[in-house]
């Protein structure tokens, strides 16, 4: 599972007109799931989206995390982010998970996240959305679960 993590003072998303979610400060996450990824992949993933410490301290310090900021979630899904473009100049999407598995996963991290007692706003999976953000910082963050945390 991949996700790209961006710090923001605000972000939403938009489908067919009507804005489907929306934050103030925190986090948009984008998020891909891959075909070997599993229900350990999506709860690791928003385990470490809740605990990054990303936000200032009193001190100007990145030692803040979500919570202690007051934050929220604003959860995209992403297939995209499965996209090998090591041959050729078209992405590969082949690794990239479809249907309800991925949908069941993308879920879970909103679940999960939501039991550790974030606010998550979501885009629709599988939809055309379009996503406004104002990156903060700006602060972006990568993660791969099928690397070592």
């Amino acid at each position: 599972m991949r996700a790209v993590v961006q710090r923001v003072t605000r972000a939403s998303v938009t489908v067919a007109g009507a804005v489907t979610g929306a934050i103030g400060r925190g986090f948009l996450v984008l998020a891909g799931v891959a075909v070997d990824d599993d229900e350990r992949d999506a709860v690791a993933l928003a385990h470490k989206i809740a605990g990054l410490r990303v936000f200032d301290d009193e001190s100007g310090a990145m030692n803040l995390g979500l919570a202690d900021a007051g934050g929220a979630v604003l959860l995209v899904s992403q297939f995209t982010l499965l996209g090998d473009v090591r041959k050729g100049r078209r992405p590969s999407f082949i690794t990239a998970a479809r249907g309800e598995g991925a949908q069941r996963l993308y879920e879970l991290i909103a679940a999960t996240l939501r039991a550790g007692g974030l606010h998550v706003e979501t885009g629709v999976f599988g939809a055309e959305m379009a996503v406004e953000l104002v990156n903060d910082g700006p602060v972006t963050i990568l993660i791969d679960t099928k690397r070592a945390f």
